[in-house]
């Protein structure tokens, strides 16, 4: 544990080195002032500001350890009963987390959320790209009120890589119940009140980023006021994000293609760059046409996808979703996918085996929802790898994809595919992930 504690790249190591400065410079303060005949000629003024410079020097770092290790206590990586024989080891964790994978998300809704969840377990270096064409609920309140861009799949990303503690986090989620606020989130004023004191919507999400000490980075796919349509199989176009599942409901047509206004909507430099210099892109898992789509009709999005050297992976969703994805299987994600996109941007699928009760799947078909199917020989047929695992987890009666399992495979995913890891850092992970998998079995 002393030599993981010991190893390059632990920040700690560096206040300690300057609180030993700060011990050698009080020391001789002490001494020559006294017996100044042993350093240097009588002179008051030099031994007292050597003390005081070590004073200062010491309390610095001290309170920078200090400071350091309470933050490590209060989000929770801590706990001083049961964790202290492994601090070392956690240390090392975080310097392995530091040299990661470059890995970028894009999508929206709670699948993004969840997968993001899981991979902060394993890198540091996460870019999520996040559609900004939600207008329903508190966030389009706001975007019609403030003309500002929705703030709330933003601002669950942002939370999703944030290491706040528990209170923080609630206080972020804790939604309004009475008056002119009922239904609105804090954290969507928080970011609201961020874009006022701000250049930019961009600026306000980097800002609110660093006061939750975010892990990685979270980009609006664009800072134009993008506004999602769609045109239903029957001819009807509707218009607004919140609008169309519901409209293809009602019309009892399915959706034909989803657009943007204004359609030379531009994608953040930030966004290209980090696509350009990805190990690996995902997509999803979240909402088809109202989540994941919208970002590929960014058109710079689209073709950095088209030229990244990255791994390009879809993570498909578990259910259908009524009014976007009915009756969909695997090859009919990918295919609209592909289709909005006017080019390949998927080499690999995620895809569930594992099942869910009877209860459960009766529930979700009264909601005109079913499993998706995978249909393994169609994709393969697209020029796709299907990655198979059972990433089922019930939550609150729902089905959701387990953040960690689906972590665990991505990263796995990743290592094997991606052949320019070294050995050592290959051994790296395998210790990380062993050391994961052991916690989570406690």
């Amino acid at each position: 544990m002393t030599r993981d504690f010991l190893k390059p790249g632990i920040n700690i190591k560096r206040w300690i080195f300057l609180g030993v400065i700060g011990v050698v410079l009080l020391v001789f303060g002490i001494i020559d002032f006294t017996n100044n005949k042993y350093l240097w000629p009588s002179n008051i003024v030099l031994p007292i500001v050597l003390i005081g410079l070590g004073i200062l020097i010491l309390y610095v770092a001290a309170m920078r350890i200090i400071k350091s290790f309470i933050k490590l206590i209060n989000i929770g990586n801590i706990d001083l009963a049961n964790d202290s024989k492994n601090l070392g080891d956690l240390l090392y964790k975080k310097r392995v987390l530091v040299k990661g994978p470059k890995i970028v998300v894009i999508g929206g809704g709670t699948g993004l959320v969840t997968m993001l969840r899981g991979l902060k377990k394993y890198t540091n270096n996460i870019t999520a790209i996040v559609t900004v064409a939600d207008d329903g609920g508190g966030s389009g309140v706001l975007r019609e009120d403030l003309g500002i861009l929705p703030p709330g799949d933003i601002r669950n990303c942002i939370l999703a890589l944030a290491d706040t503690e528990p209170l923080m986090g609630e206080l972020l989620q804790y939604r309004f119940k009475d008056g002119r606020l009922k239904d609105q989130s804090f954290g969507n004023l928080f970011l609201a009140a961020m874009d006022g004191i701000s250049n930019n919507f961009e600026e306000a999400v980097q800002k609110m980023s660093s006061v939750l000490a975010v892990t990685g980075r979270v980009i609006p796919v664009t800072l134009d006021n993008m506004i999602l349509k769609a045109k239903l199989k029957n001819g009807e176009i509707i218009d607004g994000e919140s609008n169309i599942p519901k409209a293809a409901i009602e019309y009892n047509s399915a959706i034909e293609e989803v657009f943007i206004e204004p359609i030379d909507a531009k994608a953040l430099k930030e966004a290209i760059m980090a696509i350009n210099e990805a190990d690996a892109v995902i997509l999803g898992p979240g909402s088809l046409y109202t989540s994941i789509i919208p970002n590929l009709l960014v058109r710079e999005i689209t073709e950095a996808l088209d030229k990244t050297k990255a791994l390009r992976i879809y993570v498909s969703n578990i259910m259908t979703q009524p009014g976007e994805s009915d009756n969909y299987g695997v090859k009919d994600h990918i295919e609209a996918i592909h289709r909005h996109a006017k080019c390949k941007v998927v080499d690999y699928v995620l895809v569930n085996i594992g099942k869910i009760s009877s209860d459960l799947e009766e529930k979700y078909q009264k909601d005109n929802s079913i499993m998706v199917d995978i249909n393994e020989k169609e994709v393969t047929k697209l020029g796709i790898e299907v990655i198979k695992s059972d990433f089922v987890k019930i939550h609150k009666g729902y089905v959701r994809h387990d953040e960690d399992k689906l972590a665990t495979i991505l990263i796995e995913t990743i290592m094997a595919k991606k052949l320019f890891y070294d050995r050592k850092k290959i051994l790296e992970y395998f210790y990380l992930s062993q050391r994961l998998k052991a916690q989570e079995n406690k």
